[in-house]
């Protein structure tokens, strides 16, 4: 099975389909705007792209085996309710047709995180949709002691106050490795839970608030009979404090990236604790976040799943951060590509062989200067 990484263009937004050496296909977070969905729109009709990519079971139902949601943000599970579907396999209907979840990866504490009920974090209807989904999974476990396609998950993180406890069949802990899915053991991934990582009680309110609350993980995908062809570094939106403690908590090994999509759609907030809108080149980078996501391997890429970087003020993405990861491309002649650059709306698939992956298809370089907005841009090769 040809293993690739597909990266749809969704703006300033997430929604990344991993299809496995083995078949089996992982959805990380999702974002279908009712744009997307309507054909009279020019938004790309990313909705029926991912279901062309994906395979029916026995029933004629379309399926993922995995969906990764990082966190509840709206642009990274917009199209939840419409797209997929959400209770017992018993009530899925043909006439709907919506996509099955075969096994949900999620976090404790996003679901935590908004229970607090601050101005600042209110969920969106498909996030509210999917921790009540999260619930009606993790309970039925505890109920039955067991779980089967369509009514399993995994929560990725310990939450505080020994509250997962009782849930350490279906629990991976930050810092431990699996490659479990839907039940099995699959030899064509191994990930790396590097965060959320478990809060004390003093520095609890600052992680749960913020898009600190992301799940980070290091996928590594086999291909070929190399078990480690790509090395995927995930952050969702994770800002800076958190790059600073896994920094501090990791090896730089375990860092270690042949790919990494840039956290937060390429925001300057995961590199630096000051606003680039306001300081501009007084700017100051966190080198210890900087670290944190430095660790790029000889000819890796960096992937910007945002909107056109431009030289402005955005946040995200920022054209001050993409300067950032080109430096630290520049050493081993890496590449920075921006989602929305690809031609015709199509995805950015990246393909993953034995030597390691690289993008289906090369979009032309106009232009290679560093920081001059161009989406995408190697380095070192002249």
């Amino acid at each position: 099975m040809k293993v690739t990484t597909t990266h749809f263009q969704v703006g300033n937004g997430d929604m990344t389909l991993v299809t496995l050496e083995s078949g089996r296909r992982i959805l990380i977070d999702c974002k279908i705007t009712q744009c997307a969905d309507d054909p009279d729109d020019d938004a790309p009709d990313v909705g029926t792209q991912l279901r062309d990519m994906l395979e029916r079971d026995g029933s004629d139902r379309l399926y993922v085996d995995a969906f990764l949601l990082t966190h509840p943000d709206q642009d990274h599970c917009a199209g939840l309710r419409r797209h997929f579907h959400l209770g017992p396999l018993s009530q899925w209907s043909s006439d709907d047709d919506k996509i099955v979840i075969r096994e949900m990866w999620s976090s404790p504490i996003v679901f935590r995180r908004a229970e607090r009920k601050e101005p600042r974090t209110p969920l969106c209807e498909d996030a509210l949709a999917w921790r009540t989904e999260a619930r009606r999974r993790a309970n039925l476990f505890k109920a039955q002691g067991y779980a089967v396609d369509g009514d399993r998950i995994l929560i990725l993180g310990e939450d505080i106050g020994g509250k997962t406890d009782h849930l350490t069949q279906i629990l991976v802990a930050a810092g431990s490795t699996f490659s479990r899915i839907c039940g099995v053991t699959d030899s064509s991934f191994k990930n790396l839970l590097l965060a959320p990582l478990l809060a004390s009680s003093d520095d609890e309110a600052d992680v749960l608030s913020k898009n600190n609350s992301s799940v980070i993980m290091r996928m590594s995908l086999s291909a070929g009979g190399n078990a480690e062809a790509a090395r995927y570094l995930l952050g969702g939106d994770a800002e800076v404090a958190i790059w600073e403690k896994i920094w501090d908590r990791y090896e730089p090994e375990q860092l270690a990236y042949e790919v990494l999509l840039a956290p937060h759609h390429c925001s300057w907030h995961s590199l630096s604790w000051d606003s680039w809108s306001e300081k501009r080149e007084r700017a100051r980078v966190s080198q210890k976040a900087r670290d944190a996501l430095g660790q790029a391997a000889p000819g890796a890429h960096i992937l910007s799943s945002s909107c056109e970087i431009k030289d402005n003020e955005n946040d995200p993405p920022c054209i001050r951060a993409k300067r950032e990861y080109l430096a630290i491309l520049k050493p081993g002649c890496g590449a920075l590509r921006c989602v929305a650059d690809e031609p015709d709306d199509k995805p950015l698939e990246m393909q993953v062989t034995y030597y390691g992956p690289k993008p289906s298809r090369w979009a032309t370089v106009a232009g290679g200067a560093l920081g001059t907005g161009v989406g995408t841009e190697a380095l070192g090769h002249g």
